[in-house]
Order: C-alpha cells, then structure tokens, then sequence
C-alpha cells in the first residue's frame, strides 16, 4: 500500500478533531482507516456495510462503473475464454498461474479426494428426498469435519491446503449427490479419468444404465459458468465465510455458513428468478406488455436479471455467457424453444430499447446464465447449489488470505442503540 495521508474529523461542538490514516490499494477508492475512532468514543454507522472494507485483500477487483472484474490482476473475459476451472483455482488460492507441472500436480491431488467417506451416504439419507438441494449442501458440507478432523488444525498452513483441497474435491460430488437424491436416482462415483467438470457432470446426469459421454459444447459452457462466478469479492456469502472463519471455526463450517448465505433469494437465486420470470412471460407475444409494466414505476413488477447492483456499467461476465449461450442453444437446437425465444427477445429489446440503454438496464450474468443451466438439463432448484459450486474456489480462497493475515482478528460490528434506557425490574404482580 501507498504511504498513508490523513483527514481531519470535525465536530460542530467544538470536541476535539480527530485525524485519521488514509489508505490506498492499488486499484479502487482508497479507505479511511476508523480503526482509532473507537478510543474517542465514536463508531461509524454504516448498515449493510455498503461503504465499509471489511478486510484488505489481494484476490479479487471489481469497477462496477468501467465493468470490470479481475480475478489476481486478470480480466475475467481472458481467464473465461483461456483457462479451464482447475486453473481458475490454483490461481485464486495461490496468486499466480500454475505452469503445466503445477496445474498437473494440483489437479491429480484434488482427484485423490473426490470421493466422499462411505458413512456419509448415511448424513444423505437422514434427510427428506424431497428436501431442498440448497439444505442438503449445508448439512453435509457441514458434517465433513466430523469426518475429515486430521487436517483442522487452521494454524497450519499444510493442514490449511489439505482442507482446500478437500472442500474443492468433494463439494462437486455433493452437489450431485442432492440432485441424486433429491431425484431418487442412484448415487454416481466420481469418475477420476474425467476432468473436473465432465467429472461433475457424470455424476449428474449419469445412471448406471447406460454410458455417459460429456458432451464438449456442454462442459465448456459449464465450465465458463464455473469460472465467472468463482469469486466476487466481498459480497453476502464470502464476508459470511470470513466472519465465520474470523472466530477460528474449521473451514467446513464456514463454507457451509457461506452456502447458507448464499441460499438467499437476494444472492444466489438471481438466475432462478430470472427465469421464473421467463416462465410468467410465457410467449413472444405477451413481452410488450411486462416491458410496459416494467417502465411503469407505479407497478411492483421489475424485468429479473436486467442491470447489477454493482455493475453500472456492462456486467463483464455478462458479454461471456451470452456467447456462450448462443453456442448451447446452437448445439441443441433449441432456438425455437418458446421459453428461448422470449429469452433472445428481451436480450434485444434491452440492448436497443432507448429506456434500457439509458439506465444501463443491460442483461447480467443471471439472466443467461438460467438459460443455460436450464438448457443443459438443470432444475431449478439446483441453481443455487451450481452457485455454490463455483463460489466454493473463492470461498476457499478469502478463507485462507484472512486466517493468514497477521492483521486478522475476530468480527464484532458495533451498532447504534435505540431501544430503551435503563428501566426498574417490575415484579409480575404489579404489571
């Protein structure tokens, strides 16, 4: 970081100032440093932390005005259309690229792990098949420290990387496995000659009826999915995994608090309300009137998966998925599928429409990422948990820079008090 400057703190009162150090990263607005406020009596009030660093970091960068999301200094546009997902995570959890001996060793270790302890197919079956995906991942991924408790020693940068690798190999068959589930389907085995990807694939969609051939157009594309949605710097679900980590609980649980973040309806279920949007929609022929709504400010109906709470620009994952959108819908001919044509119309309107273009109402990843999970077969309700797939390389990762950060100390966020001063206990019998 650059040499600290300082502002000045003045109060109306005439209360003594207060200078504080700015900081500056590297990229992004440089932060006041309220660390010392507390000693004055002072916090900063500031709910949902909208204007808060909570931590430094050296991972992930987002400019929502420019559109821009790099991932350790790379454009995500570059890492989508180069790299495959088991390099995306090397290079999140170590910092840099891994040359071709390192990515071989990385990838042949986390296929040592890809399966899951045999009792574990008992955790499973404790639940209802009919429970949510999203419920089944936190329980288990949860319960994976009481199975794997060699390696949770959190001070130990080895015990550390064991864990990773852990959680980066078997969350993928977890996942499966609540879709399996869920379904009724027998449980597929990893498949270890397979690539990570193809690997989770086949355990999805695989049935021991038949051979499984991944199809190539399909795991790229849910490959570049893996990738866009890898990390996002400190948004609901990671800053949930480092508060959790904060406290120096083991790292299966605070990746299962992350997942429980994630669950959220106003963090990971974007893409699945994009499409139940799609869905009312219905027909080609009925968008002109939910446009109409959706420019109708009296009206609580919004257009779902159109603009970004962080982007204010072009959602840089956005420009990636819809190419990779029209490569699926090519592969499997389903541009004439009505739910697809309401999707590619809406694409057109929001790119010409004079209102959309002006607000910057321009399709996010959300929205083309729902039609692609939808067209490679993914039900809804495995949206969410396709999220966390991905998300668990990030997770992993701002879990392991935080517990290394000498600076690291345990979340407390103070509040603003406004309930009741002190009162007199009131016996029963005179209230």
């Amino acid at each position: 970081m650059k040499a600290p400057t300082k502002v000045t703190l003045t109060f109306d009162n005439s209360a003594k100032q207060i200078e504080l150090p700015v900081l500056s990263g590297k990229l992004g607005p440089s932060v006041i440093d309220v660390r010392s406020l507390v000693k004055s009596g002072y916090f900063t009030y500031d709910p949902g932390f909208q204007a808060t660093a909570s931590c430094s970091s050296s991972i992930t960068y987002i400019d929502g005005d420019k559109g821009l999301l790099y991932y350790r200094g790379y454009p995500i546009e570059q890492l989508a259309k180069h790299s495959d997902f088991i390099e995306v995570a090397y290079l999140l959890q170590y910092g840099e690229l891994p040359n071709a001996q390192q990515k071989h060793d990385f990838d042949s270790t986390m296929r040592q792990h890809t399966m899951l302890h045999d009792q574990i197919n008992t955790v499973f079956r404790g639940f209802r098949r009919d429970a949510h995906p999203m419920a089944v991942m936190v329980g288990v991924v949860g319960a994976l420290s009481a199975f794997y408790h060699d390696s949770l020693d959190i001070g130990d940068p080895r015990h550390r990387e064991i864990s990773a690798f852990r959680i980066l190999a078997k969350v993928p068959t977890i996942a499966a496995w609540s879709y399996k589930y869920n379904t009724g389907q027998p449980f597929m085995y990893p498949q270890n000659r397979l690539t990570y990807v193809e690997n989770f694939m086949y355990m999805m969609f695989a049935t021991p009826c038949e051979p499984y051939v991944p199809n190539p157009v399909l795991t790229r594309a849910f490959e570049r999915i893996m990738i866009l949605h890898a990390d996002h710097e400190q948004n609901a679900s990671t800053s949930t995994v480092r508060l959790a980590g904060s406290s120096g609980a083991n790292p299966f649980a605070c990746i299962s608090a992350g997942i429980a973040s994630l669950w959220g309806p106003a963090h990971g279920g974007a893409n699945e309300a994009a499409l139940a949007m799609l869905e009312e929609i219905g027909d080609v022929s009925r968008i002109n009137q939910f446009i109409a709504r959706a420019k109708d400010k009296s009206d609580s109906f919004r257009l779902m998966g159109f603009g970004h709470r962080v982007y204010k620009n072009m959602d840089p994952r956005a420009a990636v998925m819809r190419e990779t959108c029209h490569e699926v819908l090519d592969e499997l001919g389903l541009h004439d599928d009505p739910l697809f044509k309401v999707a590619l119309k809406l694409e057109q309107i929001a790119l010409e429409d004079e209102y959309f273009v002006t607000k910057k109402l321009y399709p996010n990843v959300d929205f083309y990422s729902g039609i692609v999970l939808r067209a490679l077969g993914i039900p809804t309700n495995m949206f969410t948990a396709m999220f966390a797939l991905a998300r668990t390389a990030g997770w992993v990762a701002q879990w392991n820079e935080m517990i290394s950060d000498p600076e690291n100390k345990i979340g407390r966020p103070r509040q603003l008090y406004v309930g009741d001063a002190q009162r007199a206990f009131i016996p029963m019998e005179q209230r």
